[in-house]
């Protein structure tokens, strides 16, 4: 407890004189070890930025921004930085806190009444500190924004279905989705998009005028990276598709800027918010995202012994650490093809800004070259950090190959599908993560989800596969069957569980006017009961108000009962009664009013 009280201490000391830095004396071979690096991993290109003493002292890129074109990596080349996006959500956030809008560890909800978790204990405790510090106990759940459609606001609204994983501020679990639901918090409060705010408060005034926050913007200049993957078990680099890939995520991790643009920012960090003498971003902000929220365990001392990174925790949109008796503060940001990494020494006046692209070497931006630059500009014994995490990396590569060569091994042989392929045909939707569609086309049904189509094979039973694909993976479907007799619904494994989706109903079940017709009271027996319409949904009032839930035509299900069911009768097109199905029997109930 001693030592992490003088951790913090020294987090907030000011009096710190930072060493002086050469740079040409430090980056003696650099130019080599680049070269290597990217030989080793495979890489098409990568970018490198470093700040002392407020100034951009060295910038520089090496390889190619595109492999195909062989074109080179700029100073002003663009890059989609990810999740380092965060920390400007965060600063942003922080100035509405210094603004008296929002308040770092009251309940969100006090601020935002608008915004709903998944129960009340979440909704009376959660704080934006929580949100931007991964302690809500949420699971990710990033396919519920990845590829989709989905706008800000219905990010927001999917909130209140994600059950906690674990208790609130128990341990840390990354979520993408908080950042996006603080943004269209300020959007919220303020009237100007997440978008608008930063650009206005952060990004002017720090002349970051070369940053955009989507692909289509990026593509306007002549500067920009384009990703290439290595292909899977192969050394061949191939071009993957550039995707707006859920802009509604945006303040989790849309800015696409430069090296040159994102130093400006760095140096703001590094000179308590300052930028040419103006102050940009209050210190006192800055200060809060070092606070430590959740401590990490030293699993790289307890796993293989390596001393180097010691005492990790999170604040807010930061890591800070100790490497090799100094402090460290970073963020590493991911997009498919992308990476980034942000470092800052604060006591010794440094910063570091990486760029790299080809998902194969993920590495090279959120530990090998960053870290080998500190031990450079330290004057430290240079740590073999591309060595070690090749060999990680060439160890995972073959015993993932050897792992998909054992596929389907509970497969049971000889069965078939209950059903005919057309009766698995149709819209399946979750609440949360919204809607597949299963087609059937020339003897074969596809599975049509986020803009990728690919085929099902069947692979017992109700069950179908697609093909495991390079970028979207493979998703096995299990069809499920209703009392009925019919598909009613599938169930997939996404993220960190199953998933349940339902078959959907024709869309004009739904419909307010095709429903008002239903509307009415009904009598059996003596026995009066009302059908109301009730937040869009057919509802049968009594002690329990039960939902129903559209199926066929005239023909609905009791929401609680999947082996219930009510059929609507008309004389001369208008309802005249109703019957209730159920195993034990067929009720009619005739309508009054």
């Amino acid at each position: 407890m001693k030592n992490f009280k003088i951790y913090i201490l020294l987090l907030f000391s000011v009096n710190v004189i930072a060493q002086e830095i050469n740079i040409k004396n430090s980056l003696s071979g650099f130019d080599n070890y680049m070269s290597k690096v990217l030989t080793d991993w495979n890489e098409p290109g990568a970018g490198v930025a470093i700040i002392n003493k407020g100034e951009l002292v060295y910038v520089k890129g090496f390889g190619y921004r595109d492999y195909g074109k062989k074109l080179p990596v700029t100073k002003n080349t663009l890059f989609q930085i990810a999740s380092n996006t965060k920390l400007f959500t965060t600063v942003a956030a922080g100035m509405l806190v210094e603004d008296g809008i929002f308040k770092w560890d009251q309940p969100i909800k006090e601020s935002v009444p608008e915004i709903e978790f998944y129960n009340d204990f979440l909704n009376t405790n959660v704080t934006l500190r929580d949100m931007l510090g991964h302690k809500t106990g949420i699971s990710r759940h990033d396919m519920i924004w990845f590829q989709s459609d989905f706008s800000r606001k219905e990010l927001f609204e999917r909130i209140k279905y994600l059950e906690p994983s674990i208790p609130l501020r128990q341990d840390f679990i990354y979520n993408n989705l908080m950042y996006s639901a603080v943004g269209y918090s300020m959007e919220l409060r303020t009237g100007k998009t997440w978008e608008e705010y930063v650009t206005e408060n952060i990004l002017t005034p720090l002349e970051m005028n070369n940053t955009v926050f989507s692909i289509a913007e990026m593509q306007k200049s002549n500067d920009y990276g384009v990703p290439y993957n290595e292909k899977r078990d192969t050394t061949l680099l191939y071009k993957i598709t550039l995707k707006e890939d859920g802009a509604a995520l945006g303040p989790a991790g849309s800015i696409i800027t430069d090296l040159e643009d994102l130093s400006h920012w760095v140096i703001a960090l590094m000179n308590e918010g300052k930028y040419k003498n103006k102050e940009v971003i209050p210190n006192s902000i800055i200060k809060e995202t070092l606070k430590p929220g959740i401590a990490f365990r030293n699993s790289e001392l307890e796993d293989k012994g390596y001393k180097e990174r010691l005492n990790s925790t999170y604040g807010m949109a930061r890591d800070i650490e100790i490497y090799k008796g100094n402090v460290l503060t970073k963020h590493g940001g991911a997009m498919p093809g992308f990476h980034s990494q942000v470092i800052i020494l604060p006591y010794d006046d440094i910063g570091i800004i990486t760029f790299s692209i080809g998902n194969q070497g993920a590495s090279l931006g959120n530990t090998i070259i960053g870290y080998n630059l500190v031990d450079r500009l330290l004057g430290l014994e240079q740590t073999d950090w591309n060595g070690r995490k090749l060999a990680d990396h060439l160890k995972s590569k073959e015993l993932t190959q050897e792992a998909r060569s054992q596929h389907g091994f509970d497969r049971i042989e000889g069965t078939s599908p209950t059903h005919k392929l057309d009766d698995y045909t149709g819209s399946f939707i979750n609440e949360a993560y919204g809607e597949f569609i299963i087609s059937h086309e020339n003897d074969s049904l596809f599975f049509n989800f986020r803009k990728t189509i690919l085929p099902l094979t069947h692979y017992h039973y109700n069950r179908f596969d697609t093909p495991d694909d390079e970028d979207f993976g493979k998703w096995s479907i299990n069809f499920s069957i209703s009392p009925q007799g019919e598909i009613n619904e599938a169930v997939v494994s996404i993220d960190e569980g199953q998933v349940s989706f339902l078959k959907k109903a024709d869309e004009s079940l739904s419909s307010p006017e095709v429903l008002n017709q239903y509307v009415g009271k009904y009598d059996f027996a003596g026995s009066e009961f009302e059908l109301k319409l009730i937040d869009g949904n057919l509802t049968a009032l009594g002690t329990t108000n039960d939902i129903l839930i559209p199926y066929k035509k005239h023909i609905f299900k009791v929401e609680k009962f999947d082996d219930l069911q009510v059929e609507f009768i008309l004389e001369n097109n208008k309802v005249s009664s109703l019957k209730y199905k159920t195993p034990s029997g067929i009720f009619e109930c005739k309508k009054t009013k």
